[in-house]
């Protein structure tokens, strides 16, 4: 594999690259770095977010300007104050060894007046996004008739928040430039537009497809009906304990009213929107990078521009309308040559969507199932038992309590204090999910099919559609009813799951609230009887038997 040195990069910033453990270059790297060192040659690179563009760009902009002269030569502009941020924190990395060049960040929402000073003290390049710096150019705090090198990065993003005019007043006046480059993971027509008038013959590099996905990404999809939405959204939270990520949402109100319930609900989350103010902007994503926060939720818009390291799912709580949108979304995940999950929730009128997707970003998506209450409880214990048997305790500090706490479990067994631990952690968990319904929606074909079998029940939930014979049916008495907690869909899953019975052998459910009546072929009644009657439910004791027989 070719490395930094052999692309025509200077021993100081080979040098970066090395002490940064950077040895090979990415795809996007290898090919523009070498193109763009000419410094002569307008260029369009098309890749993914998260394949090292920072890097493509940043190190020829390094080596090409000259550090002795106190005045901006290149500039960068982007969309947004995190990548601003970001990309000047990388390009500080890699002139570690560059004892006078300058990068300095201008961006709205923080100090002009601060800006303004840092550009006087002399900057050879300036990241920017596009309001800010016309407010600069305005002020004639920065002069444009020097800068050599332009780089566009995010271009479809900052056309998509509608920067066109500032990006092309920007490149009218920047009328000594000798190359622009322009950086996107996709290419609307706009940007080619932009591209014909303000470059000359762009020599072109495509990593992977225009529009496709990241092939480090594993794209799922679930189906459910519209007002399970909220409780699939947790149940796939919940089914992946050590999950990091973003929620994408269509608005700023769901954004908002999703991070609340899930808060109210006991998760790390806050939400990412256009409401909030700069300072509360910077709060929350500095909690998320530091993980104090587990989720973020967040609106595309919101989102632009954010590039945090290791995410390791995007949830989209509902398909975005547009699939360059998706496809930025679900960039988010699987960067820098890790694996990530992008998983959307989605109703049955929304499948063909899911198809049209896949087609433009030419990755095969996958339809699964919500995991049942079960599952998901399995799941957390399973998790729960790995951090108990991983956890440090190297710390001679515990030695001091130890032979206080042999003596206050002198008389209790290792079961029953795992026992204890575990319903310390697990009570109020499994308490939630014990009688959980399931969420999926089948395909119109299953469904189909159990409607023949006479699995379909009416609206009430209670009555099935297939007509038992007289006498090939049973009643039983259960002394569990509303009061237990129950409504019709949960009662139905509980009495399945303890009896390992199918749907297709039961009639009518009757429930009141202190008990209920369930209708059921007469060869499985006593399976479920011998299942059921004499178990624990909630500290009582659970009474079924033939209610003829009462």
């Amino acid at each position: 594999m070719i490395t930094f040195r052999e692309l025509g990069l200077s021993a100081d910033l080979v040098k970066a690259t090395e002490s940064l453990g950077y040895i090979n270059p990415t795809p996007i790297q290898e090919k523009a770095i070498p193109v763009l060192l000419s410094g002569t040659k307008d260029f369009i690179g098309l890749a993914q977010t998260g394949t090292g563009k920072t890097a493509a760009f940043g190190l020829p902009l390094l080596q090409l300007v000259d550090a002795q002269k106190k005045y901006p030569q290149a500039l960068i502009i982007c969309p947004t104050r995190e990548l601003c941020l970001q990309i000047v924190n990388e390009m500080d990395l890699f002139r570690q060894h560059q004892e006078h060049m300058s990068v300095v960040a201008v961006y709205g929402g923080a100090s002009i007046t601060q800006q303004i000073r840092d550009l006087k003290k002399g900057a050879q390049i300036v990241v920017a996004t596009p309001g800010r710096l016309i407010d600069l150019i305005e002020r004639k705090a920065v002069q444009l008739q020097q800068i050599r090198y332009v780089v566009l990065d995010e271009a479809d993003e900052m056309l998509n928040m509608g920067f066109q005019d500032d990006i092309e007043f920007i490149l009218e006046n920047t009328t000594a430039r000798e190359s622009t480059w322009l950086f996107s993971a996709t290419m609307p027509p706009e940007i080619r537009k932009v591209s014909k008038r303000y470059m000359n013959q762009p020599f072109e590099v495509t990593v992977g497809q225009v529009n496709t996905a990241n092939k480090n990404i594993d794209h799922q999809f679930y189906l459910v009906s519209h007002h399970h939405r909220y409780e699939a959204l947790k149940r796939l939270i919940d089914f992946h304990p050590g999950i990091y990520g973003i929620i994408f949402t269509r608005t700023k109100i769901d954004a908002q009213q999703i991070a609340e319930k899930l808060t109210r609900d006991g998760y790390d989350i806050d939400a990412l929107h256009g409401d909030l103010s700069q300072p509360q902007r910077d709060k929350v994503m500095g909690e998320f990078r530091e993980r104090s926060l587990q989720l973020l939720v967040a609106t595309d818009v919101a989102a632009r521009g954010i590039d945090v390291k290791d995410i390791s799912h995007v949830i989209n709580y509902e398909l975005p309308d547009d699939v360059e949108v998706y496809t930025h979304r679900s960039g988010r995940t699987g960067r820098a040559g890790n694996t990530g999950i992008c998983m959307s929730i989605v109703t049955a009128k929304e499948t063909y969507r899911i198809r049209t997707i896949e087609k433009m970003v030419k990755a095969p998506f996958h339809k699964l199932e919500l995991p049942s209450g079960k599952d998901v409880c399995r799941k957390q214990f399973y998790s729960f038992m790995d951090r108990l048997l991983s956890a440090d305790i190297s710390n001679d500090n515990y030695e001091t309590y130890l032979p206080m706490l042999q003596e206050k479990f002198a008389q209790v067994s290792k079961e029953e204090v795992l026992t204890r631990l575990a319903a310390l952690e697990f009570d109020r968990f499994l308490k939630y999910y014990e009688n959980a319904e399931d969420l999926n929606v089948r395909d119109n074909k299953r469904d189909s099919q159990k409607g023949k079998r006479g699995e379909a029940r009416d609206n009430q939930g209670g009555r099935s559609k297939r007509n038992f014979s007289d006498g090939d049916t049973v009643r039983l008495f259960v002394n569990l009813g509303t009061k237990d907690g129950f409504y019709k869909a949960s009662f139905l899953q509980f009495i399945l799951d303890m009896s390992d019975l199918k749907k297709d052998v039961l009639g009518r459910i009757d429930m009141k609230e202190m008990n209920s009546w369930i209708e059921i072929e007469k060869s499985s009644a006593k399976q479920m009887i011998q299942s059921i009657d004499g178990k624990n439910y909630r500290g009582r004791r659970i009474r079924m038997n033939d209610a003829n027989s009462r």
